[in-house]
């Protein structure tokens, strides 16, 4: 497992959709991961620091996680299949851990809450990731679009999202305004 974090959130020009940016902690590969709007707005906000009077979805489920005794201590992203991403949320409480299934935005909108750190399966990042050079864009820091060359060589990812991941490229992400 590889540590990552969130570099960014950004916008599929192509497909409208919100995509959160992850990173490993100590490499250079990406992670690309097509969220829901809902989810991209819990983490664009935790990002931001931004606290509502009345919690949100995340808020509100990390509150009753804390009054429950528990701890998130990790969230592992596990796989990908049919071009969907899977993820466990990994809770201690008196003495033991527990794991639950759980979609991966909903495990980093919770781990940014619960300051846990977020892995990712080596093979997963082997298929998915890019590989990246910093370039500027709109003042930020985004991914270029140079692919991992393990991706190319894949035999589990299906060969839509493998073309797709290819031709990725810096300007294909708008910036995500919750």
């Amino acid at each position: 497992m590889q540590e990552l974090r969130v570099t960014s959130l950004g916008v599929d020009k192509t497909a409208g959709t919100p995509v959160v940016i992850l990173k490993e902690k100590d490499g250079e590969r990406l992670l690309p991961i097509w969220i829901g709007p809902g989810e991209a707005s819990a983490i664009a906000m935790e990002m931001a620091g931004i606290h509502l009077a009345r919690p949100l979805t995340h808020d509100l489920f990390s509150a009753v996680v804390h009054a429950l005794g528990a701890e998130l201590v990790r969230v592992l992203i596990t796989k990908v299949v049919d071009n969907t991403y899977f993820a466990s949320l990994v809770f201690h409480r008196d003495g033991e851990y527990v794991s639950i299934d759980s979609r991966p935005s909903d495990g980093v909108a919770l781990a940014l809450r619960a300051k846990a750190p977020i892995y990712a399966d080596e093979t997963l990042l082997e298929m998915s990731s890019i590989e990246v050079e910093e370039a500027s864009f709109d003042g930020e820091a985004m991914p270029s679009s140079l692919v991992d060359d393990a991706l190319a060589e894949a035999k589990t990812l299906e060969e839509p999202l493998r073309d797709y991941l290819k031709n990725l490229r810096p300007e294909d992400f708008g910036r995500f305004e919750p």
